[in-house]
């Protein structure tokens, strides 16, 4: 098992201040970080060159919106859609990111008032095969992410993307995981974990309040149950979000601090992390 760190804790992309910051999560243990890929511009091969130097390997996230949707009823739109993923794709590789995660299948927090269409589903299987024909082409995987129904429409919860990139049908497509989504729609997180079987290709570790890992009310001794009789050994991914960056506390809807500092949020999750699968060893 590898254990990352989601640098959208501190910041919405990667630049020379968020190096310091990858520095002190190396020295506290952890072995890789997560990338946000919003920005597109940025030199993502320098950026891998000095996590290279730290010691660090990682994975990337990044999302899709009304403007590039790749489920919209526009052709045109569901381009760009596509063709925005396979340019991030593109800097992933630059950058040695291993997976690329993410609810980049719709566009996030854009809905129609209604369950997704026939229609919509093809749309979205279709962008993400041409999509996953091009991971494969660049070496870099994809780890698809449901999300609650407050945040998407078209895959809420993990049998939903499962069947999804099932459909896809590609082996650089899978799905990942995430206790915080979890934690709201599913009925059986065991069931849950157990339904990517082996297109499970990535998990996140977010809590409740999406703070600290261990410190709420998310059903622990269960997900780590169900991780380890899954057999998987990928990254295990924190995902928490502060007040640090106004957009990112909006786009999550943090309205209020709930630990006391990011490093200390970090290396306590990552304590967790170790000792609940160390128990199950």
């Amino acid at each position: 098992m590898k254990y990352g760190m989601n640098l959208l804790l501190w910041s919405g992309e990667v630049t020379e201040e968020m190096y310091p910051v990858c520095e002190k999560l190396k020295a506290a243990g952890f072995d890789g970080v997560e990338l946000p890929i919003f920005n597109l511009d940025l030199d993502y091969a320098a950026i891998g060159k000095e996590l290279d130097s730290l010691g660090l390997g990682r994975t990337g996230v990044t999302i899709r919106g009304e403007e590039d949707n790749p489920i919209s009823p526009d052709a045109a739109v569901r381009q760009k859609g596509i063709e925005a993923t396979k340019r991030t794709l593109d800097l992933c590789a630059a950058a040695g990111v291993e997976t690329l995660v993410g609810p980049y299948h719709s566009a996030i927090g854009l809905f129609s008032g209604a369950g997704p269409t026939e229609d919509e589903w093809k749309w979205g299987v279709d962008s993400m095969r041409q999509v996953a024909e091009h991971a494969g082409q660049v070496g870099v995987r994809l780890g698809v992410e449901a999300l609650n129904r407050f945040e998407c429409y078209l895959l809420n919860c993990h049998a939903d993307s499962t069947r999804f990139v099932r459909e896809v049908d590609h082996p650089a497509c899978g799905m990942m995981y995430d206790t915080f989504h979890s934690n709201i729609e599913e009925k059986s997180v065991t069931d849950a974990i157990l339904a990517g079987g082996d297109k499970l290709y990535h998990i996140h570790i977010s809590e409740n309040d999406r703070s600290t890992p261990g410190k709420g009310g998310v059903n622990w001794q269960e997900n780590f149950d169900a991780i380890a009789k899954s057999g998987y050994d990928g990254w295990l991914v924190i995902e928490a979000f502060g007040l640090a960056l106004p957009e990112i506390a909006a786009a999550t809807k943090i309205w209020r601090k709930m630990f006391s500092d990011e490093m200390t949020l970090a290396t306590e999750g990552l304590a967790f992390m170790k000792s609940e699968l160390e128990k199950r060893q």
